[in-house]
């Protein structure tokens, strides 16, 4: 608790200080200026391009530099030498979005070895437990995230009521190992065991490709017919299951519960082929990835895990201007 009030009582400073101007930020960070580089899971998204804005009016809340640099895929071996060049601009502090939990410890790990503060943003490396002293993956300060194994529940149990608790379902998944990813379908299932009258099928892994995932879908449906709904477990998971569906002449019949939410999600949810959607707030994310970064590195104690929520979207809420505002931006 001790660590939380801290972090808190330097947000609300942060606050009072952003909404009085550039005078108290300045006094707030006491002439301190930092370069904190974010690093996403890929460039692209619109949920990065989101986290990134956030990032943004943190740094320019407190009056920091901000680096954004990423590759234009979600891919490991692209990652990596992106990692590399970050360092090799000796930034204050580095948050990043790891795209995968084991492969980009040791690359993370020159960071941390060069001195530099690591805070991991949506995706973490290890177990996402930091700080504790023990294994090789804990020496981020922190992780920021939405709940994913909570938000893999809530789709479970919407795609249960929406095929009236019988039938065949699947998850459409990114591949193992996505920290993130692999939470998402752990509470879809967990909750889905719940469901008697439901059968789970087989994951489809789809390398984050939309067009893949809607092959998959139409595969899925040449050896089940009768199948009844799909978990897209990300953004290009659910947009490429919902291509495929509609390619199929499936859409409304197969139900899909999405995970992430662009613009795309209105028409999606308002035409019946998404159930619902679940919307992190990545501005959030990158928001408080900042301030946490800045927290650590003017001497304030952090919480080593910082969830942020997220928002359940469906076609009858989808325009209350409360819940729109969490669709991501490109």
């Amino acid at each position: 608790m001790i660590q939380r009030r801290s972090f808190l009582g330097f947000m609300g400073a942060t606050a009072a200080a952003a909404g009085t101007g550039t005078l108290a930020t300045s006094a707030l960070a006491q002439d301190s200026k930092f370069a904190i580089a974010l690093v996403p899971g890929l460039t692209t998204d619109a949920f990065y391009i989101t986290m990134h804005r956030g990032a943004q009016a943190a740094a320019d809340a407190l009056g920091q530099t901000l680096i954004f640099q990423g590759a234009s895929e979600w891919n490991v071996t692209l990652q990596v030498p992106v990692l590399d060049a970050v360092i090799a601009r000796q930034p204050d502090a580095i948050l990043i979005a790891p795209t995968d939990k084991v492969q980009l410890v040791q690359p993370l790990k020159k960071a941390d070895d060069a001195g530099i503060p690591v805070v991991c943003v949506d995706t973490f490396i290890g177990t996402g437990v930091f700080q504790t002293g023990s294994g090789d993956a804990d020496f981020p300060i922190s992780y920021i995230a939405s709940d994913n194994v909570l938000g893999g529940v809530m789709a479970a149990r919407s795609l249960a009521a929406a095929i009236g608790e019988s039938g065949k379902v699947y998850v459409s998944n990114v591949k193992p190992g996505v920290s993130t990813t692999d939470q998402r379908e752990e509470g879809f299932k967990q909750e889905m065991a719940k469901h008697d009258g439901v059968e789970v099928l087989e994951t489809q892994f789809n390398d984050d490709d939309a067009n893949k995932a809607a092959a998959q879908l139409q595969a899925v449906l040449g050896r089940v017919p009768d199948l009844a709904g799909v978990f897209g477990a990300n953004l290009f998971s659910a947009s490429g299951t919902a291509n495929g569906v509609k390619q199929a002449g499936k859409q409304g019949v197969v139900k899909i519960a999405a995970f992430d939410a662009p613009q795309s999600v209105v028409q999606d949810l308002k035409d019946g082929t998404f159930e619902m959607a679940i919307a992190q707030h990545p501005a959030e994310i990158g928001y408080y990835g900042v301030m946490s970064a800045f927290a650590h590195l003017t001497g304030q104690s952090v919480p080593t895990l910082i969830g942020t929520g997220f928002t359940v979207m469906t076609k009858d809420n989808i325009d209350d201007p409360d819940i729109a505002k969490f669709l991501y931006t490109g």
